[in-house]
């Protein structure tokens, strides 16, 4: 099938799985803690990973451990514990649409460290969608004053994890296979999960002994192998196929599943939440417009 293609076929899938990931993590909240529903999550992709991807953990290299560690820490790590925390007090729905800030980050962070060319359109394209994303809180604070709406913070520095995450395997892992970056990902993880479970005192009885946590912990092996492990081998491979910007444009249809889940969940959402996803989806939209722009000047000229 020509890259074209399945490329825009990642995008779909991953928009699917993802965008559905944010309720599981509500219904995971329901029976565990933050720091212990990011570290199943961890501890089930880990497992999933490392059985599939054992051949190609062997095939990376000494030298390539480095990026290994820091995009496992930065794009999994510590993003699961940010968005658990932040579905404390923040809306699944929410949080999925914030989770669309991620390529206006993926462009602040290659600008600023990854020598990517910022231009007028996509200054003005990361200022709107800023924007959105800071109407989207103050009015979803408004709607629910007894949520803490300052853990919505902690979704735009998940995102902007993201971002970095995206900038360093396009431009220092593109002769590592998708499958092997995710599986050295987690096989680096795998341990420090485990501590910060142990750490939290959680009760293992309480899976089959509480009908609650056993079906949080269900949720959760749902979002850890499907929502992480399977979805992360496909976004690796979809980010060498392509580009950052366009591989963090899944965002756009994430916020629609995440959306759907919400309201289906019974969750309120305002006219002007709504307009403030538009807008932020507009920013996104803008930036990837010139983008495409800017590529098609450079083929015309060669």
């Amino acid at each position: 099938m020509p890259i074209k293609n399945l490329k825009w076929i990642y995008l779909i899938l991953l928009s699917l799985v993802w965008g559905s990931s944010f309720i599981l993590i509500k219904k995971g909240l329901v029976g565990l803690t933050p720091l212990q529903l990011g570290s199943f999550r961890i501890i089930f992709a880990s497992i999933f990973l490392i059985v599939v991807g054992f051949k190609s953990i062997l095939r990376i290299r000494k030298e390539q451990w480095k990026w290994i560690i820091i995009t496992g820490f930065n794009g999994s790590f510590f993003p699961a514990y940010l968005f658990a925390f932040a579905e404390t007090e923040v809306d699944s729905a929410v949080a999925s649409i914030l989770n669309a800030t991620t390529p206006l980050m993926t462009l602040i962070f290659g600008v600023l460290f990854f020598r990517m060319l910022f231009t007028q359109n996509k200054i003005i394209g990361v200022a709107v969608g800023l924007l959105g994303a800071l109407g989207l809180i103050i009015s979803g604070a408004q709607i629910n004053p007894d949520q803490n709406y300052f853990y919505s913070g902690l979704v735009v520095v998940a995102a902007a994890c993201y971002a970095i995450n995206v900038n360093i395997i396009k431009r220092y892992m593109q002769d590592i296979s998708a499958l092997g970056i995710a599986a050295g990902n987690f096989l680096v993880l795998l341990l420090p999960a485990v501590v910060v479970l142990l750490f939290t005192g959680f009760n293992f009885e309480a899976i089959t002994a509480d009908p609650v946590t056993g079906l949080s912990v269900t949720y959760v092996a749902i979002l850890g192998v499907i929502g992480t492990g399977i979805a992360l081998i496909i976004f690796n491979k979809l980010i060498q196929i392509s580009d950052p910007v366009f591989s963090s444009s899944v965002t756009y249809t994430i916020p629609v599943v995440g959306l759907i889940w919400g309201i289906l969940d019974g969750e309120v959402f305002s006219i002007f939440q709504l307009l403030s996803t538009f807008v932020i989806l507009l920013g996104v939209f803008l930036v990837n417009r010139s983008r495409n722009l800017s590529s098609g000047k450079k083929k015309t000229s060669a």
